[in-house]
């Protein structure tokens, strides 16, 4: 991090400004290892390859940290050469390309594939994950001059509150141990007349006792990241010659490869044959290795939303089951 970086955090348990305690590395004017320090607390925090941490770097997160270190620029439009991810984000947030002079709090970036099309507005991005997923976004963003990138927990975020013209939560509200109250931390970190945008997957009632990714996820969700990956990767190679086949059913085919636990991209991106494979390795790891998957209903959404108080609220189906959107009343402080 940067030192000028400081003004955007603050302490996680109390909101109190932190100040650099310990420099022990510094490289090109960033500070590569080191510590803060939050005078009121007393509680120190460590800088570790330029990155602040509030949490321990072992946390129920430690799958999403392999499989972005892995997977590190599979979903990033640069690699790929199609803008998936650019789509997804103006289409899912419906904010203007040029942000130029607000802030933005993103929360669960993961390896960095919204923060990368985030920061192209021109805004000062602060990203931050529970996992070391931070690793792979800070190679990929780190050098982005309107990027601070920092490792903390949705539940005790270290930034103020009321601070950012926009906050930024996707495909991440599922995977936390408890979404709805996740989900009510976010509205305290906007200004008034501030954009709240999330996403989560959705509960579509009976039909998630079809998903078969429920029947083996309580066995899969306790194994070594690790060694799931490797099996997730070897099924995936083993079945991807019979996916092909299998996805040329009419009207059926692709459904088929999802309840076999193939994510099956064909049709819906414009991508190689060894890019759909690899977007499929990935996938199929990330339905398997979470601690915590929570689908969620649209009404049950909308609750969130009327309950938080936000106007102009939107909640619909889409890229990535359900999407809601909301602006922070005005007449509110918090």
């Amino acid at each position: 991090m940067k030192r000028e970086h400081l003004k955007y955090l603050a302490c996680p348990s109390c909101k109190n400004d932190l100040f650099i305690d310990l420099i022990e590395k510094e490289t090109n004017n960033k500070i590569e290892k080191g510590s803060l320090k939050c005078p009121k607390c007393n509680e120190s925090y460590e800088i570790i390859n330029f990155i602040p941490r509030f949490v321990p770097l072992k946390n129920y997160a430690e799958g999403f940290g392999l499989e972005w270190k892995l997977h590190a620029h599979t979903q990033y439009d640069s690699y790929t050469g199609v803008n998936i991810s650019e789509k997804r984000f103006f289409e899912e947030t419906k904010w203007p390309r040029d942000l130029s002079g607000q802030l933005i709090l993103e929360v669960g970036s993961g390896g960095g594939r919204f923060t990368e099309q985030a920061a192209s507005t021109g805004a000062i991005i602060v990203s931050i994950d529970y996992s070391q997923a931070v690793e792979s976004n800070y190679n990929y963003n780190g050098d982005k001059g309107n990027v601070i990138i920092a490792q903390g927990d949705i539940y005790n975020l270290p930034v103020k509150y009321g601070y950012f013209d926009k906050v930024l939560c996707i495909g991440v509200l599922q995977h936390t141990p408890h979404p709805k109250k996740s989900f009510m931390e976010l509205p305290k970190y906007i200004k008034a007349g501030g954009s709240l945008v999330i996403d989560i997957y959705a509960n579509k009632g009976i039909r998630k006792l079809f998903n078969t990714k429920y029947w083996v996820r309580p066995i899969t969700k306790r194994m070594n990241p690790d060694k799931l990956y490797t099996r997730c990767k070897n099924y995936v190679e083993f079945m991807w010659p019979l996916s092909k086949f299998i996805n040329k059913i009419p009207y059926i085919g692709k459904n088929i490869n999802w309840a076999l636990l193939i994510a099956d991209y064909r049709g819906r991106y414009n991508l190689s044959e060894n890019l759909l494979k690899e977007w499929a390795v990935l996938d199929t790891f990330d339905m398997l290795s979470p601690a915590h998957d929570s689908p969620q209903s649209l009404n049950t959404i909308k609750g969130w939303f009327r309950e938080a108080n936000l106007d102009n609220v939107e909640v619909v189906y889409g890229y990535n089951g359900i999407e809601g959107r909301g602006i922070k009343k005005k007449d509110l402080v918090k």
